[in-house]
C-alpha cells in the first residue's frame, strides 16, 4: 500500500497519513470508553449518558460545522478540529490514569470532542479534492476505504492488548497522540487553489443553499433516505444482536465471531471498490446496502449460526464498497463550494436515525418480541436501499462514462469540478 501511485503526491501523502493514523487511534476508542466507564461507575446509564454527549453535540453542530468547512480553508479547519480533540483525549486519558476518573468530567470532554468532529467530519471530502485530481480520487477513496476497514478489523485486538497490558487510560493517550501528528501533518498539506465564497454571506443563507444542493439532486437524497434507514437498521442489530447471539446462537464467541466477520467483510468491500468501477455506481452501491436485510431477517428467524455470521460479512461487505464509491460520485457531482454543507447534511439524517432506533429497538422487543423489530428493520432497509433503483436519477447516474460523473442534463447536475485539478472528516458502523 505504501507503494501506491497516489502516495507519490505529497500533499495527499501527508493528509493519508494522518487519516490513517488518527483511524488506528479512533478504533481502539470504542472498547477503552465502555471499559473505563463500568469500572468507574459499573453503570450501563452512565456509559449511555457519555455515549450521548458525544453524538448530541455532534448532531447538533453538523450543519455549522458544514459553513465552516465552505467558509474556510478546509485544511485549517480540520487541524484545529484535530488540535481539539487531541486535548479532550488526552484529557480522558490523565483522568483514567489518575484513578479517581469524574464522570461528569469524561462527558464534557466527549461532548467536546464530539463538537470538534462534527466540524472535521465535513471537511473529509475537501480534502481529498483538494489534493487529488479529479481523475485519482475514486483511487484515493478506496485507499482511505481500506485503511478505515482494516482499523475496525485490527482496532478491537489493538484495545484488547493495550487495556490488557496498560489499562484503559493509555488507549486515550494513543489517540490523543494520533490526533497530534495527524494535526503536525496537516499543517505541511498544500490544497489545489479552493473556491473563494461570497462575502458578507449570512449563516442562514449557507445552510439553505447546502440544503438546495441536496434536494435538487432526487439521486442524492433518496439515497441518503436509504442510507439512514440502513443506519437505524444498523443500530437495532447492534442493540438486539449481541443478546440473541449469547443467548439462542451459542454464546459471546459467536457475536464476536460476527462481528470479525463484519470487520473482514468490510474489508474485502473496500478492496473490491478499489478495483471495480461499475457503470450505475450509486445504484449499484444502495443494492449492495439492501443485503443488510439478510443478517436481521437471519437472526429474527433463528436461523443457523453459521449462516448468520456469513450473511453479516457479506452486509458489511456491502458497507465497504459503497463508501469510497459514494465519496467519488459526491465529489464529482457536487460544486466544491457547497461540498462541506451537503456531505455535513449526509452525515447528519445518516447519524440522526442511530439513536432513535437505539430507544425504539428494545421498546419494540419488549412489546413484541425481539423477532419483531428485527423484521421490520429488515423490511425497511430493504425497500429503501433497493426502492432506490426507481428513482430516475440513480439509475442514471454514471452511465455516460462509466460513474464517474453525473449524466449530463440530469436535474441538479452540476460541473465536475476539479478536471484541471484546481478545485478544493468515525464511530461504529455508519453510512454516510
Amino acid at each position: 500500500m505504501l507503494s501506491h501511485p497516489l502516495l507519490r503526491n505529497r500533499s495527499f501523502r501527508l493528509f493519508f497519513l494522518g487519516r490513517s493514523l488518527s483511524l488506528i487511534g479512533d478504533a481502539v476508542i470504542p472498547a477503552a470508553l465502555a471499559l473505563a466507564v463500568l469500572r468507574a461507575t459499573g453503570s450501563t446509564s452512565a456509559l449511555a449518558l457519555v455515549l450521548g454527549c458525544a453524538m448530541g453535540t455532534k448532531l447538533l453542530l453538523l450543519p455549522l460545522g458544514g459553513v465552516v468547512g465552505d467558509r474556510f480553508n478546509p485544511r485549517t479547519v480540520a487541524l484545529a478540529s484535530d488540535l481539539v480533540r487531541c486535548v479532550t483525549q488526552l484529557f480522558v486519558g490523565v483522568q483514567l490514569l489518575g484513578g479517581d476518573p469524574q464522570l461528569w468530567h469524561i462527558a464534557l470532554a466527549e461532548a467536546i470532542g464530539g463538537a470538534a468532529s462534527a466540524f472535521a467530519m465535513p471537511t473529509l471530502s475537501p480534502l481529498i479534492t483538494g489534493t487529488v485530481a479529479a481523475k485519482d480520487r475514486h483511487a484515493a477513496n478506496a485507499l482511505i476505504g481500506v485503511v478505515s476497514s482494516g482499523s475496525r478489523v485490527g482496532g478491537p485486538a489493538l484495545a484488547g492488548l493495550l487495556i490488557l497490558l496498560a489499562g484503559p487510560g493509555w488507549a486515550f493517550v494513543l489517540d490523543a497522540a494520533s490526533f497530534a501528528v495527524s494535526a503536525c501533518l496537516l499543517a505541511a498539506v498544500r490544497l489545489h487553489r479552493v473556491e473563494e465564497p461570497a462575502a458578507h454571506r449570512s449563516l442562514r443563507k449557507d445552510l439553505v443553499e447546502g440544503w438546495h444542493e441536496v434536494r435538487s439532486r432526487d439521486w442524492y437524497w433518496t439515497s441518503l433516505v436509504a442510507h439512514s434507514a440502513w443506519n437505524g437498521a444498523a443500530a437495532v442489530l447492534m442493540t438486539l444482536g449481541p443478546a440473541i447471539a449469547v443467548e439462542e446462537l451459542g454464546g459471546e464467541g459467536t457475536w464476536i465471531a460476527i462481528l470479525q466477520a463484519g470487520a473482514l467483510g468490510l474489508l474485502a468491500g473496500s478492496l473490491l471498490a478499489g478495483r471495480a468501477r461499475p457503470k450505475r455506481p450509486v445504484l449499484v452501491a444502495n443494492l449492495g446496502l439492501a443485503t443488510y436485510a439478510l443478517p436481521l431477517a437471519l437472526l429474527a428467524a433463528e436461523a443457523p449460526t453459521p449462516a448468520v455470521i456469513a450473511a453479516y460479512g457479506l452486509a458489511q461487505a456491502g458497507l465497504g464498497f459503497l463508501s469510497p464509491v459514494w465519496q467519488t460520485s459526491v465529489q464529482a457531482a457536487i460544486p466544491s463550494g457547497a461540498l462541506a454543507r451537503v456531505t455535513s447534511y449526509d452525515w447528519l439524517l445518516s447519524l440522526a436515525a442511530m439513536p432513535l432506533a437505539y430507544v425504539l429497538g428494545p421498546l419494540a422487543a419488549d412489546a413484541w418480541g425481539t423477532a419483531a423489530p428485527l423484521w421490520i428493520a429488515a423490511a425497511l432497509v430493504g425497500v429503501a436501499c433497493a426502492g432506490t433503483a426507481a428513482v430516475p436519477g440513480v439509475r442514471r447516474f454514471g452511465v455516460s462514462d462509466g460513474g464517474h460523473r453525473p449524466v449530463p442534463g440530469e436535474r441538479g447536475s452540476q460541473p465536475v469540478p476539479g478536471d484541471t485539478g484546481l478545485s478544493k472528516n468515525v464511530s461504529s458502523d455508519t453510512v454516510a
